[in-house]
């Protein structure tokens, strides 16, 4: 009874191998034979009626070497029960090649001039014909295709193929037949994913992004052109993908399909997939993602903008989409508006760093004084000495009076029903210090002395206004460098501690009174500044990716540096709240995706090597805490190898030269596809690595289409 047990097991095993296999190989698609192998590379041996019958051997083509006939029995743990794949990289030298190309040359010679004759036909005797039509072609061995009992304990579980990225033995002296895979074992081959990953997938949700092209040369009857490829959009979670390419090639537009990909997690159709609502930011530095544009219509004229993606059945806008940008827009009247209120308490410090990055290049000292100020406002609890908290609370007071009279003489609009201040109140400026500034006398600079006694009446007033202020901080910076100011703070100091009435910072605000080039750069981030908001847009923006809207940040107008600076505030503000939940031990961290397109204009360069830069940062430690990152640009040079290193998934268009196919060429098997990059500058064609994919793929992508609700 046990044999045959054993017997009927092995026949349904044998059965259920030949059923996996013949999927993969079929007779009519024999092309050749394997003459030689290695690890890496394996020599094929074709004829030129294979070739014909199959449809022609594309470059960077995939065949398959096995010695399965699924008419025979397969024993699946047998070494030969298995397919070696293998990708068409060049052609390879035969023995008689000198020969040949004599016979070639001279056959060639006896119809040279005559257009009615060729010499593979009318200049050669049949059996020479064939002898010659053996030609060589040199494959990289990809991996191999096996079967793995599904449950080893279970012998009734079934089979399951596998792949592995490399061979498990050497077949020096073994024949191979060679096949090139029709359009359905295509497929399977193509869109291959481990069963054992599939489970730790957090969806299995999988999107048609386009169709297998070997070449730019990409012809109907090579049987190859409707082999459709999928990726996987759980694979883009907590994970760095690339998309490189020369400027018009398709990378815009494979990111809009991936954005969709992603937002549509939350409509699964499987319905054993848990609906995933995955905040998405994309940084759009050219508005072609915020905007509805010419090069978005369809065939029939319909816009296919990507903010358009929320349109299904029982969904409204503002629980899907939101756009953010410094100005209005006439077709979105729903945009919020990025800007800071850099008067409010609250953000004086973030407005603070706007201004710093303006002043960043400027070397004069005054300028490196002001930056080094901060806006930290004290707290209570932070203090054990009452007395020194209410001196440090008064000093951060009178400073944030100076800085915002700075802020109103570099342009910037005051919050309504602040056009001044009630100084007699606030007593940030005692009688006692004015009537110091009074007594000044200076008879070599009588217009050092007359500022500084204007400052004195201005400062003894119970009420002033803005413009007036600031003639008088620059009163008050002169005074501070007399010997009247210096009977002044002796007395002061001997009454409070030695302090001095002048704190070092509020010193460097009343000295930007003196300098109109240092006013006038502040002014550059007035279109940055609005008087009637109060929100920081950083904590908005990451509240909205919290609940699984798409973002998108138009930064298509506004000085290059302050965007710099914005998104890198965003992108700080995303990274720190993630960092510390997931410091604080929570589960459900949020998952967020960040696209950055034309990524140069954000990430680090590859001379740069702050790994504490909040870019870098994401791209390697990201991961643990659910973020995500889209990079697009023209050129992998222009990418810090850090995060390079850390890119699971790549998206290669055309590169035209071979600086940046270099730097390519060191990650996965972009090696084979050196040449075609450079070559090929088809729109859309490009060759795709993604973290299921074990090996990379060649695909025209599709073109992005809203009305493919599932894709």
């Amino acid at each position: 009874m046990r044999e045959i047990l054993e017997k009927q097991l092995s026949e349904n095993d044998s059965n259920e191998a030949k059923h996996i296999f013949s999927k993969l190989i079929q007779k009519s698609q024999l092309v050749g034979e394997l003459y030689s192998i290695n690890y890496d590379y394996a020599n094929v041996l074709i004829h030129d009626t294979a070739r014909r019958d199959v449809g022609g051997i594309p470059n960077l083509s995939f065949l398959v070497a096995t010695r399965i006939n699924s008419d025979n029995e397969i024993d699946f743990k047998h070494e030969d029960a298995s397919l070696i794949l293998l990708r068409v990289i060049d052609s390879a030298s035969l023995p008689n090649n000198s020969e040949a190309e004599r016979i070639r040359v001279e056959t060639a010679q006896r119809v040279s001039g005559e257009i009615e004759k060729h010499w593979d036909t009318d200049g050669m005797d049949p059996y020479t014909r064939n002898h010659l039509s053996y030609a060589g072609v040199k494959c990289r061995v990809i991996g191999t295709f096996f079967l793995v009992r599904r449950q080893h304990d279970n012998p009734d579980s079934g089979l399951a193929l596998f792949f592995g990225s490399d061979i498990s033995n050497y077949y020096p002296n073994r024949g191979l037949k060679i096949y090139k895979p029709n359009d359905k074992a295509l497929e399977i081959i193509v869109n291959y994913l481990d069963p054992t990953n599939i489970q730790d997938q957090r969806s299995t949700a999988r999107v048609r992004i386009g169709e297998v092209r070997y070449a730019s040369t990409n012809r109907e009857f090579q049987g190859i052109s409707n082999v459709p490829v999928y990726i996987n959009p759980s694979d883009l979670l907590a994970q760095k993908t690339a998309l490189f390419g020369m400027t018009r090639t398709g990378k815009s537009n494979t990111t809009k399909i991936i954005a969709q990909s992603v937002y549509n997690l939350r409509y699964p159709e499987d319905s054993r997939d848990t609906p995933l609502r995955i905040g998405q930011i994309i940084f759009d530095p050219n508005g072609e993602y915020a905007n509805e544009n010419e090069q978005d219509k369809d065939g029939s004229g319909n816009l296919n903008a990507l903010k358009n993606v929320w349109r299904r059945n029982g969904v409204s806008k503002e629980d899907e989409v939101v756009t953010y940008g410094l100005d209005k827009h006439d077709n979105d009247p729903d945009r919020k508006i990025m800007k800071l209120n850099f008067y409010s308490e609250k953000l004086l410090q973030t407005g603070k760093e706007i201004i710093n990055s303006v002043l960043e290049d400027e070397t004069s000292q005054y300028f490196r004084n002001f930056c080094q100020i901060r806006f930290d406002k004290p707290e209570k609890d932070d203090y054990s000495d009452d007395h020194l908290f209410w001196s440090d609370l008064y000093k951060f007071s009178r400073r944030k009076i100076v800085y915002q009279t700075i802020l109103n003489k570099a342009g910037l609009k005051p919050p309504k029903g602040t056009a001044g201040l009630k100084l007699g109140k606030m007593s940030f400026f005692k009688k006692d210090l004015c009537d110091s500034m009074s007594a000044f006398e200076d008879k070599k600079d009588k217009k050092k002395e007359g500022l500084i006694k204007n400052a004195a009446i201005i400062l003894s007033q119970e009420d002033a206004s803005w413009d007036v202020l600031a003639s008088a901080f620059e009163g008050l910076f002169l005074f501070l460098s007399t010997d009247n100011y210096n009977s002044f703070n002796l007395e002061y100091a001997r009454q409070h501690r030695g302090e001095s009435w002048a704190d070092s910072d509020l010193e460097r605000l009343l000295e930007m009174f003196l300098w109109p080039k240092g006013i006038n750069l502040i002014g550059k981030i007035s279109a940055q500044h609005t008087n009637s908001l109060e929100n920081d847009y950083a904590e908005e923006i990451y509240n909205e990716l919290v609940n699984g809207k798409l973002v998108i940040v138009d930064q298509s107008s506004g000085n290059y540096e302050v965007n710099r600076f914005s998104a890198q505030r965003i992108m700080q503000k995303i990274f720190s709240k993630n960092q510390s939940l997931f410091r604080k031990g929570y589960n459900d961290i949020p998952e967020i995706l960040i696209y950055l397109e034309e990524a140069h204009n954000l990430l680090p360069t590859d001379k740069e090597n702050d790994l504490n830069d909040v870019w870098v940062r994401t791209a390697k430690e990201g991961s643990k805490y659910r973020l995500g990152l889209v990079y697009a640009t023209q050129e992998v040079s222009s990418i810090q190898k850090n995060i390079l290193k850390n890119t699971a998934n790549w998206f290669i268009a055309h590169l035209n030269n071979t600086d940046e196919t270099r730097e390519l060429v060191k990650y996965y098997d972009f090696a084979d596809f050196e040449s075609s990059i450079r070559k090929a500058q088809d729109k859309g064609f490009l060759r795709v690595k993604t973290l299921s994919n074990l090996f990379v793929i060649p695909v025209q992508v599709k073109k992005f289409d809203m009305s493919e609700e599932g894709q």
